[in-house]
């Protein structure tokens, strides 16, 4: 029999697309994997006009059957414990993005990434930010480029409106999950919007 894949999903302050990636937490949820939620300060904590801190909590409990890792000290034995198959940033925000690519790990969930990074192990992204082609363009392209870094399939979410905003098809998480394992990044990276 094979043991479940055991996923670390993070979340950090992107909470316009908190109701999206929910859904699909409960679909890994469904096909039995183990998923442990992280949390940033900023998603753990704060209430704004997408949802309350506590029932983001709550909803994550219900779904994964298991608490949330929301400090540095419960992010930093990820990697020596060999906890995670995958981890998973979803939603990856513009800071997150940015001190991934610079080595600072100052929050619960770049805790996560470099403690998990230290067994080799990958790392899936699914960014959503409004500077991606200004401001974190440099960072996005970065990550690119770096090992054991893969990235769910994104677009521009608003391309008059927010010209310099992408975001990831969080549909194609499962998909990304599935690739990064295989050592692959899934493709094609960029969608046109409305593809799928």
């Amino acid at each position: 029999m094979t043991p479940p894949l055991r996923i670390g999903f993070a979340l950090t302050g992107s909470f316009c697309t908190f109701a999206s990636v929910l859904p699909v937490v409960e679909i890994l949820a469904d096909r039995g994997c183990e998923i442990t939620p992280i949390l940033s300060a900023n998603a753990g904590t704060l209430n704004t006009r997408f949802g309350k801190a506590t029932d983001w909590r709550s909803r994550l409990h219900e779904i994964t059957g298991r608490n949330c890792i929301d400090s540095i000290p419960e992010a930093e034995p990820i990697g020596p414990k060999k906890m995670f198959d995958v981890l998973v940033v979803a939603p990856c925000t513009g800071n997150t993005l940015a001190k991934l690519a610079h080595g600072i790990t100052d929050t619960t969930v770049t805790m996560a990434v470099k403690s998990h990074l230290r067994g080799e192990k990958p790392i899936v992204l699914a960014v959503s930010t409004n500077d991606a082609l200004s401001g974190s363009a440099a960072n996005l392209g970065t990550l690119l480029n770096r090992k054991h870094y893969y990235f769910v399939p994104l677009r521009q979410d608003a391309p008059y409106a927010k010209p310099r905003s992408l975001v990831a098809d969080m549909s194609l998480l499962p998909d990304t999950i599935g690739a990064a394992l295989d050592g692959r990044q899934l493709q094609p990276l960029l969608l046109a919007p409305g593809e799928h």
